[in-house]
């Protein structure tokens, strides 16, 4: 049979080989093409090789850890990158996200869950090789990237410069998680990089203006320990 050469080619580096094979069968089934590696080297080797356009990394390597992968691969290349990880790698994972990774699964995982961050990975990958995105939309909430406006059921909401600024950031991001480290560097600047609880303040204020339930978000939402992740309307 000859393969379909449009389909998104994903490669997955991961030393387990039942998830490989797990991972392999459930995206074929899904109209991808699938390459797998089972150590760092090969999956740097075949990432250069084969130029996919989604890398799911394991952070568990045996030759090499998967940060140091990470790291390599981002010295040349902006393939949108998933990092797998166990529950008690929270540090590895912020550590795999601020060096450069797109996005995380923490084993285990849903098949649901693994195809929405994949869909994620080739949105942001399409709009990095076209024009991104300048009216986002999420629940009742309409940003206009562009115009500098937000609406929240066709009423305007006031916003600051930095809460613009905060909210632009994560829509323009929307599906990926946004370490509180990046994205208090991105708005604030490196000196504030630390200053998680100041940007727990700004998050605050923005889900008052905005979410119906500031309690319940549901687009605004935080990744306990990591950053946090703007959902919008597919």
């Amino acid at each position: 049979m000859i393969r379909d050469t449009t389909e998104p080619h994903i490669l997955v580096i991961d030393d387990e080989s039942q998830i490989l094979r797990a991972l392999k069968t459930i995206l074929t089934e899904k109209k991808f093409r699938v390459t797998t590696a089972s150590t760092g080297e090969e999956g740097l080797t075949l990432a250069a090789a084969l130029q996919p356009d989604v890398i799911i990394l394991d952070l568990g390597l045996p030759d090499m850890d998967g940060l140091t992968v990470c790291e390599r691969l981002r010295e040349w290349t902006h393939i949108p990158i998933i990092v797998l990880s166990a529950r008690d790698q929270e540090h590895d994972k912020v550590l795999a996200l601020d060096k450069g990774a797109d996005d995380y699964l923490t084993k285990p995982f849903g098949i649901q869950e693994l195809l929405a961050r994949v869909r994620v990975a080739l949105r942001h990958l399409t709009q990095a090789h076209g024009s991104k995105e300048t009216v986002i939309v999420a629940a009742k909430v309409k940003i206009d990237l562009t115009r500098h406006l937000v609406t929240r059921e066709e009423v305007e909401v006031k916003l600051t410069a930095t809460e613009f600024k905060l909210l632009a950031h994560l829509a323009s991001n929307s599906g990926r998680v946004l370490t509180h480290r990046s994205i208090l560097t991105h708005v604030w600047g490196e000196p504030e990089a630390d200053n998680i609880e100041y940007l727990r303040v700004y998050m605050r204020q923005l889900r008052k203006k905005l979410e119906d339930d500031p309690a319940r978000p549901q687009f605004l939402l935080t990744e306990a320990g990591v950053g946090y992740r703007f959902i919008n309307d597919e």
